[in-house]
Protein backbone atom coordinates (compact mmCIF):
# COMPACT_ATOMS: atom_id res chain seq x y z
CA UNK A 1 0.00 0.00 0.00
CA UNK A 2 1.56 3.30 -1.09
CA UNK A 3 0.68 6.00 1.38
CA UNK A 4 0.67 9.69 0.45
CA UNK A 5 0.94 12.83 2.52
CA UNK A 6 -2.49 14.34 3.36
CA UNK A 7 -4.38 11.11 2.78
CA UNK A 8 -6.97 10.25 5.41
CA UNK A 9 -6.44 6.72 6.69
CA UNK A 10 -8.23 4.53 9.23
CA UNK A 11 -5.77 3.69 12.03
CA UNK A 12 -5.92 1.48 15.12
CA UNK A 13 -4.29 3.71 17.77
CA UNK A 14 -4.62 1.24 20.66
CA UNK A 15 -2.96 0.61 23.04
CA UNK A 16 -2.51 4.14 24.38
CA UNK A 17 -1.45 5.68 27.68
CA UNK A 18 -3.00 8.59 29.58
CA UNK A 19 -4.44 11.40 27.48
CA UNK A 20 -3.37 10.04 24.08
CA UNK A 21 -6.18 9.77 21.54
CA UNK A 22 -7.31 6.14 21.41
CA UNK A 23 -9.54 3.77 19.42
CA UNK A 24 -9.64 3.08 15.70
CA UNK A 25 -10.22 6.39 13.93
CA UNK A 26 -9.43 8.43 10.83
CA UNK A 27 -6.02 10.11 10.83
CA UNK A 28 -4.24 12.40 8.39
CA UNK A 29 -0.79 11.43 7.11
CA UNK A 30 1.58 14.32 7.89
CA UNK A 31 4.95 12.79 6.95
CA UNK A 32 6.30 13.61 3.47
CA UNK A 33 6.05 11.09 0.63
CA UNK A 34 9.82 10.37 0.67
CA UNK A 35 9.50 9.10 4.26
CA UNK A 36 6.24 7.28 3.57
CA UNK A 37 7.81 5.40 0.67
CA UNK A 38 10.99 4.17 2.39
CA UNK A 39 10.25 3.84 6.12
CA UNK A 40 7.98 1.39 7.94
CA UNK A 41 6.70 4.24 10.08
CA UNK A 42 4.65 7.32 9.23
CA UNK A 43 3.69 10.48 11.11
CA UNK A 44 -0.06 11.00 11.53
CA UNK A 45 -2.44 13.50 13.10
CA UNK A 46 -5.51 11.83 14.61
CA UNK A 47 -9.00 13.14 13.88
CA UNK A 48 -11.84 13.51 16.34
CA UNK A 49 -15.52 14.47 16.12
CA UNK A 50 -15.58 16.14 19.53
CA UNK A 51 -13.24 19.05 20.13
CA UNK A 52 -13.14 22.55 21.45
CA UNK A 53 -11.94 25.26 19.12
CA UNK A 54 -8.20 25.11 19.98
CA UNK A 55 -5.61 26.85 17.79
CA UNK A 56 -3.98 23.43 17.15
CA UNK A 57 -7.20 21.84 15.84
CA UNK A 58 -8.38 22.17 12.24
CA UNK A 59 -12.03 21.71 11.36
CA UNK A 60 -12.58 19.41 8.40
CA UNK A 61 -15.59 17.82 6.75
CA UNK A 62 -14.99 14.14 6.05
CA UNK A 63 -17.54 11.47 5.22
CA UNK A 64 -20.34 14.06 5.65
CA UNK A 65 -19.29 14.63 9.27
CA UNK A 66 -17.59 17.63 10.83
CA UNK A 67 -14.40 16.66 12.61
CA UNK A 68 -11.11 18.10 13.73
CA UNK A 69 -7.53 17.25 12.83
CA UNK A 70 -5.62 17.23 16.12
CA UNK A 71 -2.19 18.74 15.39
CA UNK A 72 -1.30 18.69 19.12
CA UNK A 73 -1.42 14.85 19.09
CA UNK A 74 0.98 14.04 16.22
CA UNK A 75 2.28 10.47 16.45
CA UNK A 76 4.69 8.24 14.65
CA UNK A 77 3.09 4.86 14.01
CA UNK A 78 4.02 1.63 12.27
CA UNK A 79 2.24 1.22 8.93
CA UNK A 80 0.78 -2.05 10.26
CA UNK A 81 -1.64 0.07 12.32
CA UNK A 82 -3.28 1.36 9.12
CA UNK A 83 -6.47 -0.49 8.22
CA UNK A 84 -7.37 1.29 4.97
CA UNK A 85 -7.20 4.57 3.05
CA UNK A 86 -10.41 6.58 3.40
CA UNK A 87 -9.73 9.56 1.15
CA UNK A 88 -7.69 12.69 0.67
CA UNK A 89 -7.83 16.20 2.05
CA UNK A 90 -8.75 19.14 -0.20
CA UNK A 91 -6.10 21.68 -1.24
CA UNK A 92 -7.51 24.38 1.13
CA UNK A 93 -7.44 21.87 4.02
CA UNK A 94 -3.83 20.94 3.21
CA UNK A 95 -2.88 24.62 3.22
CA UNK A 96 -4.51 25.12 6.62
CA UNK A 97 -2.68 22.10 8.07
CA UNK A 98 0.65 23.54 6.86
CA UNK A 99 -0.18 26.94 8.37
CA UNK A 100 -1.21 25.53 11.76
CA UNK A 101 1.83 23.22 11.90
CA UNK A 102 4.14 26.13 11.11
CA UNK A 103 2.51 28.31 13.79
CA UNK A 104 2.65 25.45 16.31
CA UNK A 105 6.14 24.05 15.75
CA UNK A 106 8.22 26.59 13.80
CA UNK A 107 7.38 30.17 14.79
Amino acid sequence: MELKQYEIVLVNLNPTIGSEIKKTRPCVIISPNEMNKYLNTIVIAPMTTSSKNYPTRIEIKHNNKIGWIVIDQLRTIDKKRIIKVLGRMTKPEMKEVKTVMKETFVD
